[in-house]
């Protein structure tokens, strides 16, 4: 009998856990679509993001995963910055009100985790960051 030898532990290359709402699946699917001749990278990124998740009804969404609506509150590891912005649709965009596309580098990165998660994002000037979720806020169902 062979055991395996023990290697110190790295930090798990692994990406997060992904969660996404069964009633926004449809409306990624087909932005990803769209974006496959402008921007083939991200558009790919997203289907992978959607092939790895766990889509589940409306009601059983958790309440600390990212979903669209979402107010995020992340860190940036490296300059222990932190940042608030609303994950949106790509018509509503607006940078000036801290409302993210998910259709953007971040907008994909954040969709569908939980608050404590670690990822990696790769900014347009091509430098990798780490961000980890710190919280995550629902829009209020009030009429």
């Amino acid at each position: 009998m062979t055991t395996a030898t023990q290697t110190p532990k790295k930090p798990s290359k692994r990406n997060p856990k992904v969660v996404i709402n069964a009633d926004d699946l449809a409306h990624l699917e087909g932005l990803a679509d769209g974006m496959m001749r402008r921007h083939p990278a991200l558009a790919d990124r997203l289907f992978e993001e959607i092939g790895r998740a766990r889509v589940v009804p409306a009601a059983k969404m958790p309440a600390n995963v990212v979903s669209m609506g979402s107010t995020v509150t992340y860190r940036d590891e490296a300059t222990g910055q932190e940042k608030s912005v609303v994950l949106v649709y790509p018509e509503e965009a607006d940078i000036t009100q801290l409302r993210v596309s998910v259709m953007t580098p971040i907008g994909v990165a954040l969709l569908g985790l939980a608050e404590g998660a670690v990822f990696y994002w790769d900014t347009r000037e091509d430098q990798r960051r780490t961000l980890t979720i710190i919280k995550v806020e629902q829009p209020s169902t009030e009429a």
